[in-house]
């Protein structure tokens, strides 16, 4: 009797540590900084204006609205290139 074994081949290493790590590059987690820098800076200038000020009726929502509604999301929804091959 001989007996045929067969390796099965596992899945290169890379692909494996592809499937557990969270997916973000280095650029995502810039833009996410980014994004809370403005949230940040922000709320800072706000509490730092007048009640009727052009810094916290204008250009602190500004900062704030660029971090919550523009920067953070893109951070969250973009992907690199290189995850996708």
């Amino acid at each position: 009797m001989s007996t045929n074994t067969k390796k099965e081949k596992l899945p290169h290493k890379s692909k494996i540590k592809d499937s557990l790590s969270w997916g973000f590059s280095k650029l995502n987690y810039l833009i996410f900084t980014l994004g809370l820098i403005s949230i940040i800076f922000g709320y800072t200038v706000m509490a730092r204006g007048e009640v009727n000020s052009f810094q916290s009726l204008t250009l602190a929502p500004i900062f704030l609205f660029l971090g919550y509604i523009i920067l953070i999301p893109i951070s969250l929804l973009i992907k690199s290139k290189e995850k996708l091959l």
